[in-house]
């Protein structure tokens, strides 16, 4: 008896912990859909919501232990059960093997041995197994003609880098590794070995060395259609770089064309640059020569650019709302401004109406811009004129409004050309995977790797950006550059490989 009552005891506690940490579960899971719904997009709400992430996965392992707990102490027919969350469907994509247990030979309750199938019950487990490696042999067979008694034998076949034994799967998942999952040489050689492999760090060092000279041609393919644009965002982030035995302060610049938010038909790509300073003598040799409309930040290495003596002509300075937003929304959230909460009130009011026409055509943004962003914009700038007079010049307040005031031109630019975004968050967007990447491997070995990097984020990130896995057109790609006519790269150009994937797969 008092065995009992300590089982249902223990199964209660269980019951009410369980209880608790479901409550909260959900309250965190309610906190991220709010700022989801509701909160900045800016890098720092990003990180809120991965912490937010975390502290859900967290208390689920928690609650998973618990209800293990609950499940051992507690019989069977009388144990929680966690309510479901969501459909269960496993791909249909994938191989099944199927595994038949060993069916009953006698009745289980009567023991007769006359038994008739009834049907069958499946479960299904999803499973993974580690990569599979493999020897491909080419064999080409020799012949001698008894006539002539010379020797014919098939020529031999190209490999993606010269005198190298890796194919191009393997070229494609190193590539992937380094540059996509930010896996560093180092440690994808402790991983292959563990799979019983052994390949030197130095030995995929070179693989990646010879790949980025094969697939330099696809950089500067991607390069000059992005120039071709008539409108471009651009950012820059930091990237650590060794020089005798510290690190300096690089810098990857990219490049963006994205011409589908005013439903433009021609493909987006991106390309980067390796600078290793942040002078505004950079930007200014990545584009030479180009003109056009640039979406960037209040950077000063970029004035020059905008330049009325530029030649061949100045580019078109489009400022980022996200930008000027962020200034305000840091003083809101930290200082409890009034000030700073109404402005973003105000162009959150802006930001609303211009996604109604994400993707539409030039004229059609045009005209909503004008009949109803147009106003917004004008009460906006009256309302800040009037509380710049009001606060102190010197404050945090004052500045934030003098950042739009001063480059306001620049900012109402997009209520005058369908092309302009309110943002230039695909540039931002297009330098994440850096910042993600900056944990993982710290720093680039030297100039030369901060170039090399610089080139695979624009193979990678071009490929993102047309819904391609890049690792699947790395392998096709390299397999089929050697002998690809240099003249027609533009057909191995991500949109345009993609396009001819159906009809391959077909044949």
């Amino acid at each position: 008896m008092i065995i009992a009552q300590r089982e249902m005891l223990a199964a209660a506690q269980s019951e009410l912990t369980v209880g608790k940490l479901e409550i909260e579960r959900l309250k965190l899971q309610l906190a991220k859909a709010r700022r989801e719904a509701f909160g900045q997009s800016s890098e720092r709400g990003r990180l809120l919501i991965e912490q937010l992430e975390l502290a859900i996965e967290d208390l689920e392992e928690s609650e998973a232990a618990e209800e293990t707990k609950a499940a051992i102490s507690t019989p069977q027919n009388t144990a929680r059960r966690r309510a479901p969350r969501g459909p269960r469907k496993l791909p249909d994509n994938l191989p099944v093997e199927r595994i038949v247990e060993p069916a009953p030979c006698v009745c289980g309750k009567c023991g007769s041995a006359r038994l008739r199938k009834l049907g069958e019950i499946t479960t299904q487990t999803l499973e993974c197994e580690p990569r599979r490696w493999k020897i491909i042999e080419r064999v080409r067979e020799k012949f001698t003609c008894r006539d002539c008694e010379s020797i014919t034998e098939p020529p031999a076949p190209s490999h993606p880098i010269p005198r190298g034994f890796a194919g191009p799967g393997l070229l494609a998942t190193v590539l992937t590794s380094k540059f996509l999952l930010h896996q560093p040489l180092n440690r994808q050689s402790t991983t292959f070995a563990r799979e019983g492999i052994e390949i030197d760090t130095s030995t995929l060092a070179d693989w990646v060395g010879a790949s980025s000279v094969a697939l330099a041609p696809l950089v500067e393919a991607i390069r000059a259609h992005v120039l071709r644009a008539e409108r471009v965002h651009t950012d820059d982030t930091t990237v650590p770089v060794l020089a005798k035995m510290k690190t300096i302060t690089g810098r990857l610049w990219t490049y963006v064309r994205d011409d589908r938010p005013f439903s433009g038909k021609d493909p987006p790509a991106a390309f980067f640059e390796y600078s290793r300073t942040r002078a505004g003598e950079h930007p200014r040799a990545h584009v030479a020569g180009w003109v056009g409309v640039m979406q960037a930040d209040a950077f000063a290495g970029f004035n020059d650019l905008y330049a009325a003596g530029r030649k061949p002509a100045p580019i078109v300075e489009a400022a980022c709302w996200s930008h000027w937003r962020r200034k305000f929304f840091d003083l809101a959230d930290l200082g409890k401004a009034p000030i700073a909460a109404e402005a973003i009130k105000r162009m959150d009011a802006i930001f609303e109406l211009e996604r109604t026409i994400n993707g539409k055509a030039q004229q059609e943004r045009l005209v909503v811009r004008r009949e109803h962003i147009q106003p917004l914009v004008a009460s906006l700038h009256v309302w800040l004129v009037e509380q710049r007079d009001r606060v102190s010049a010197k404050g945090d307040i004052a500045k934030a409004i003098a950042y739009g005031l001063s480059r306001w031109d620049a900012f109402v630019r997009f209520l005058d050309d369908g092309r302009i975004c309110l943002t230039n968050n695909a540039a931002e967007r297009a330098l994440r995977g850096i910042a993600v990447g900056r944990k993982n491997w710290t720093f680039a070995g030297s100039d030369a790797g901060g170039r090399r990097a610089a080139a695979m984020y624009t193979l990678i990130e071009t490929c993102k950006l047309n819904d391609i896995d890049p690792q699947a057109w790395l392998t096709d790609v390299l397999a089929r550059l050697p002998d690809h006519p240099a003249k027609r790269i533009d057909e191995l150009l991500p949109w345009r490989w993609k396009n001819h994937q159906p009809f391959e797969a077909a044949a």
